[in-house]
């Protein structure tokens, strides 16, 4: 759990500190959404899910509302999902996200980046079980007890509540995100983080000496602008 829980969070540290780099990729999953579903967010979820955690990055209003506008501009791009799935140096799982308007250029950089690291691409599916899909949020703790905190949650789908170094992680189904969004908000708990993540349902542990490749192939997919999220297995 330690190491786990320490690559996390540098991990998010590390990926999250570039906004120059985030911000577009943020935006380019609100154009997606708002594309697929229509500009208002109280009728299309998915879109309302790409706000809520462009919100929780600090991703200015200014911002959000131009990638909106985008989706329906004469030059839109036809920006699809694609998940890659990979097996990494040493065994490790890797499941990637994207979001691109040229899927044969994004497989082909993803695919270059496994190899080079000694990986490889698996098929489509391959890790679909390995993974559960959560609803995420994270907050600084509240004034209010975490146990009447637990309580008011549960009917909205929470599943797990942490604290730790005063920091609280809400974790519920990928299908209770609306409902806990809307119940964290009638609590007047606005989150730091409010995303849908892949959660591995084993994990394994790995040498320090391990992790100098694995942490180097995360870096480089990472860094892909077309690359959404990376999630593991690493325990």
């Amino acid at each position: 759990m330690g190491r786990a829980f320490e690559y996390r969070k540098a991990a998010k540290m590390k990926r999250w500190g570039n906004m120059s780099r985030i911000f577009p990729k943020l935006g380019k999953i609100i154009t997606m959404a708002a594309k697929e579903g229509g500009a208002d967010p109280e009728m299309n979820p998915k879109l309302r899910t790409a706000i809520l955690t462009a919100k929780a990055q600090n991703m200015p209003k200014d911002n959000i509302e131009a990638a909106i506008k985008r989706a329906f501009g004469k030059d839109a791009a036809n920006i699809i999902e694609v998940n890659i799935e990979g097996k990494g140096p040493h065994g490790v799982l890797i499941f990637v996200e994207c979001a691109t308007d040229n899927n044969t250029r994004t497989v082909g950089n993803i695919r270059s980046y496994f190899s080079k690291a000694k990986g490889e691409m698996l098929n489509n599916g391959a890790l679909e079980f390995m993974f559960s899909r959560k609803a995420v949020f994270s907050f600084p703790k509240p004034e209010m007890d975490l146990e009447e905190l637990e309580m008011a949650l549960i009917d909205a789908g929470l599943e797990e509540l942490e604290e730790d170094e005063g920091e609280v992680s809400v974790t519920g189904d990928y299908t209770a995100f609306g409902t806990l969004s809307a119940a964290l908000e009638e609590l007047n708990i606005a989150p730091s983080k409010a995303a849908l993540e892949r959660i591995p349902n084993t994990t394994v542990e790995f040498t320090d000496e391990q992790m100098v490749d694995i942490e180097k192939l995360i870096d480089r997919i990472e860094e892909d602008d077309d690359v959404q999220a990376v999630y593991t297995n690493i325990g």
